[in-house]
């Protein structure tokens, strides 16, 4: 977006759920940032919008509409933000009332989520369509797989999906900061700078649906927490949709501390490839043994990926193949 010196201030102060205007995560927010060419930002009972002039009246009037529709009980989405902006764009004002809308399950072929780039998210082997089914109808999900089969990605889209639809207040997504040949002390500064590289992988995931900005806002809100797995000890994880990501480097003791923590209304996906063990060789994966106990037990589902369905590149399978050869 161009630079630009303008601006306008707009009240919210009429809102007592502010949610209904600016949608999970600010998802509203950002769809009227892109589609408006502006830039928002809150502060107190106000929202500023800034850019070029013609700009900043398009936005203006399209949020003026959008407020009134939010206080009168309305929930807002993202498809009414870009129907609110056409109408603007056509008509110099909006026209038509916003119907709150309800979140329908997830059929067979349907998007999970849109990535930042307008990429439909879906499963796209029979391996990825199992674990979704398994994770949309168990309580706890253990998903095992190589690198490349989509685990960590689907369970954080799967999470994200779960925080918008209104089915849990937050998201929880954790690691075991485990070294694979390298140790902590080697890196520069304190605790948590230390864990950051570890949990990278999990920002990295919520980047592809989710813009930077709206990610630093959720995680200050508490919407979205991402923190090591020794964090987690002594909680009770209600009312949230909880993400264990390379549980494989878990201990027995660990994985048992981790599904312990789950409370009412929440849903947990624990993820992980038990051939990438950075575990001591005497010490037993709580993921293997999690897998090994928990087959037929009730609300508890159990998905097998394969390198048949490695997404990310097809030199992975191949290597994994190799690897596999090797072994034998």
């Amino acid at each position: 977006m161009a630079q630009a010196s303008h601006s306008a201030r707009i009240s919210i102060a009429s809102l007592r759920d502010r949610v209904r205007l600016f949608g999970q995560l600010d998802e509203n927010l950002n769809a009227l940032e892109r589609h408006a060419d502006v830039t928002l930002r809150v502060s107190g009972d106000e929202l500023t919008v800034t850019g070029r002039a013609t700009n900043i009246e398009l936005a203006k009037t399209a949020l003026e509409a959008m407020i009134a529709s939010a206080a009168g009980g309305a929930v807002l989405t993202q498809a009414d933000v870009v129907a609110a902006i056409d109408s603007v764009r056509s008509h110099g004002s909006t026209t038509g009332s916003t119907k709150v809308k309800h979140a329908a399950p997830v059929e067979d072929g349907a998007a999970l989520a849109t990535t930042r780039r307008g990429r439909p998210v879906r499963p796209r082997t029979t391996g990825q369509r199992a674990f979704v089914d398994a994770a949309e109808k168990n309580t706890l999900t253990l998903c095992i797989g190589p690198a490349g089969t989509g685990k960590t990605f689907l369970a954080v889209v799967l999470a994200l999906a779960a925080l918008r639809a209104g089915h849990v207040e937050r998201i929880i997504l954790s690691r075991p900061a485990v070294e694979a040949g390298e140790k902590l002390g080697f890196l520069p500064g304190d605790y948590q700078a230390k864990v950051d590289p570890y949990l990278r992988p999990l920002f990295d995931a919520l980047a592809e649906i989710m813009e930077p900005a709206a990610v630093t806002r959720a995680v200050e809100r508490g919407q979205i927490e991402v923190a090591p797995l020794a964090y987690m000890r002594g909680r009770t994880l209600a009312e949230a949709f909880i993400v264990l990501d390379e549980a494989q480097n878990t201990t027995n003791e660990q994985m048992k501390m981790f599904l312990t923590r789950i409370g009412q209304g929440s849903r947990m996906i624990v993820c992980g490839d038990v051939t990438q063990i950075d575990l001591p060789a005497a010490t037993e994966s709580g993921l293997v043994a999690a897998a090994r106990i928990f087959g037929g037990v009730e609300d508890v589902g159990v998905a097998q990926l394969t390198e048949a369905d490695v997404v990310r590149h097809p030199l992975i399978r191949r290597i994994i193949e190799a690897y596999a050869r090797a072994k034998k």
